[in-house]
């Protein structure tokens, strides 16, 4: 079975990109959905949190306090790597889990914003990386995230790899510009996974 991994910054597409590859019947492993999920239900990890960022971590019903450590972490960069270090690294063995309950499947993937941050590339056969430029992201996110000012946004894209850089260390770039249709660019990738897979 092939691992595959889809990246790319805050606003490119890429949940839109990887519908299409679960309407083709593809498993989509979400790692910022599962990562939360992991927080959350991780006793090891829960015990790792609380030591680093103290009982308050979680509320006294046992809830995650995502936004005391949004807080504490965000605007702190050696609180965010630390907590990035934590986390990581039980999101990669509940992935590997994941995997081998899909183990029929010709090919899997995996979303990831920061597949190269976190080093889950590692784990990968193959990574896809989704682009779009600049304005085109900013407006996306300003129209679907009515919380965020443009400052916000550019703030979570100064924490992310810079585009190019993911561009370049990925086999294969899907362009989600507004200007190049994505379906017939995921048809021949899957088309090419599946061949691949077969061999």
């Amino acid at each position: 079975m092939l691992k595959i991994g889809i990246t790319g910054g805050i606003g490119v597409g890429k949940t839109v990109v990887c519908r299409m590859f679960a309407l083709l019947g593809v498993p989509v492993y979400d790692a910022d959905t599962r990562a939360k999920w992991v927080m959350q239900h991780d006793q090891a990890l829960r015990q790792e949190l609380k030591a680093a960022y103290g009982p308050q971590t979680f509320t006294a019903t046992g809830e995650l306090d995502r936004a005391y450590l949004a807080k504490l972490a965000f605007n702190n960069p050696a609180r965010l790597a630390q907590l990035n270090a934590l986390v990581h690294p039980h999101v990669g063995n509940d992935f590997a889990k994941w995997v081998s309950s899909h183990a029929g499947q010709p090919y899997v993937l995996k979303e990831a914003a920061l597949m190269y941050e976190s080093d889950s590339w590692k784990q990968m056969d193959q990574i896809i990386a989704v682009y779009a430029p600049l304005e085109v992201r900013i407006k996306r996110l300003l129209q679907r995230d009515a919380h965020r000012t443009e400052a916000d946004i550019k703030a979570i894209m100064a924490r992310q790899l810079e585009e190019e850089e993911k561009i370049a260390r990925s086999r294969h770039v899907i362009y989600n510009d507004d200007t190049r249709l994505i379906i017939p660019q995921v048809l021949k990738l899957h088309a090419q996974f599946l061949s691949e897979s077969a061999r």
